[in-house]
């Protein structure tokens, strides 16, 4: 079997009017078979949260969700929820704190089985806000300006998206330094800002992604950098960074996450940077 796709989402999507990317992803779960999975790992309001995708779930068409509502590393553990995740189609991760995806549920039996059923049974996992943050292998935890410097702490992932950091409500928040400067530090890694009610369809085993939604999807390429400068000078705490490559994409657009160019515009139009 091959690696499950994904729908990478920005935060903030559509749950009222015509619910695009929440459609996508119920359309793509139809077609396998099994119920809908919710993890409520990242958020401190699991029921309601939870409650209100399922509702939403199920008026979109899909049978009644399951409910992952694992907030401590024991319930991690439970053999029966890796069972109960083996019986579902897809699994949708809510927004909340990332930090509490990979600590509770990091190096645990409910992490293991969901690797394995992504990677070799096809499992389709979405994720929106901190459930998106949480998909790269290299993962931002936090950032705090400080003065004039932007401090961003990195952690680990959860590894379905290779040699990326995935950063959510992109433009709504003004992210764009914060991206930069985790670029700047890890320059071998690519930089996927996602707007709100956006998100990246990544398929074919994650070689290429289409964009959804209403807004639009900033990358930044550091692969050929040809300088950065990220040490302080004086009162001076701004980076340096000269010869990243910029990629700004809207809906409709596909994207070749392995030689890192666009390759197909809205309509099948061929373009290249």
């Amino acid at each position: 079997m091959s690696k499950g796709d994904l729908l990478i989402i920005g935060g903030n999507e559509d749950k009222e009017d015509s619910r695009e990317i929440l459609t996508k992803f119920v359309d793509i779960s139809r077609e396998k078979k099994g119920p809908i999975g919710i993890l409520t790992t990242a958020t401190e309001y699991p029921e309601e949260l939870g409650g209100t995708y399922s509702r939403i779930f199920k008026e979109l068409g899909a049978s009644e969700p399951v409910l992952f509502h694992i907030d401590t590393r024991e319930k991690a553990e439970d053999p029966e929820a890796a069972k109960l995740l083996g019986s579902c189609s897809s699994l949708f991760i809510t927004g909340g704190d990332q930090v509490r995806l990979t600590s509770i549920l990091g190096g645990t039996r409910f992490y293991a089985e969901l690797k394995d059923l992504w990677q070799h049974h096809g499992l389709l996992i979405a994720g929106t806000s901190a459930g998106a943050a949480v998909m790269s292998r290299h993962m931002i935890m936090s950032s705090v300006d400080i003065e004039d410097e932007t401090i961003v702490e990195m952690g680990a992932g959860f590894d379905f998206v290779d040699d990326a950091i995935i950063d959510q409500h992109f433009s709504q928040r003004a992210r764009f330094g914060r991206l930069m400067t985790a670029i700047a530090h890890n320059p071998q890694i690519m930089g996927i800002g996602i707007d709100e009610n956006t998100a990246i369809w990544v398929k074919e085993e994650g070689q290429l992604f289409e964009v959804l939604g209403e807004h639009s999807v900033t990358l930044f390429d550091g692969k050929k950098l040809t300088f950065v400068d990220t040490t302080s000078h004086g009162d001076n705490h701004d980076i340096t960074i000269s010869g990243v490559r910029l990629h700004s994409l809207a809906r409709g657009y596909t994207f070749d996450l392995i030689n890192r160019e666009l390759i197909k515009a809205a309509g099948g139009e061929q373009h290249e940077d």
